[in-house]
């Protein structure tokens, strides 16, 4: 009978475990999503493409796991797509989809090595709350941004019952460093009952 982790995967936990539950679950996280319908990807990919003047500019795909980011991202036209993840195991399946321009392993805590404007956009899905990435992600994430790129991201149920979440973001939008010009609350997970905000923020 094949593991499966769902139900390991909101629960907290440090970088170095983190990385051990995705590594182990890089063989079967595909199926065991798509059994469950994952619907986030599709869902912020068509939201980014909406305000994309330039879907041929680099994107990146924070925490792109085994590519299914990277394939909802190609769907909606985006043609040059790099990908950063914690987990090798989960790489080595999104390089085998030959989607990815490149395809590198980020430590946690670690700063983006790029400059603000390599980047049109940076798409971070399903990656910051409970059990996965911090907060403080979405932070680094934005000062990766020069001004008027693009991030979309999504805060599923769990993250959003944590007020840090939203807090945060509307910290750069009340100081007036970025705009919200979507967000919308649908599927996630629906084969568990869980949903998501996805959200587009253009830096100022």
């Amino acid at each position: 009978m094949t593991e499966t982790f769902l139900d390991k995967a909101y629960s907290a936990r440090d970088a170095r475990s983190t990385r051990k539950l995705y590594d182990d679950w890089a063989e079967s996280y595909e199926e065991e999503l798509g059994k469950n319908g994952y619907a986030t990807p599709a869902r912020c990919a068509k939201a980014l493409a909406e305000f994309s003047d330039n879907k041929s500019a680099p994107v990146l795909d924070f925490g792109c796991g085994t590519g299914l980011s990277g394939v909802a991202l190609k769907r909606e036209g985006f043609s040059t797509i790099d990908g950063l993840d914690l987990s090798a195991d989960m790489l080595a399946r999104a390089r085998d989809k030959n989607i990815y321009r490149d395809l590198q392993v980020i430590e946690a805590k670690s700063r983006l090595s790029h400059k603000p404007g390599a980047y049109a956009a940076i798409a971070a899905i399903g990656v910051i709350g409970a059990g996965a990435a911090p907060i403080e992600t979405f932070d680094a994430l934005m000062r990766g941004l020069a001004r008027g790129g693009h991030l979309v991201l999504s805060f599923n149920d769990h993250a959003l019952d944590d007020p840090r979440h939203e807090a945060r973001l509307n910290e750069w939008l009340d100081c007036g460093a970025a705009t919200l010009l979507f967000r919308e609350h649908g599927d996630h997970i629906p084969g568990i009952d869980i949903g998501s905000n996805v959200y587009v923020i253009e830096k100022n």
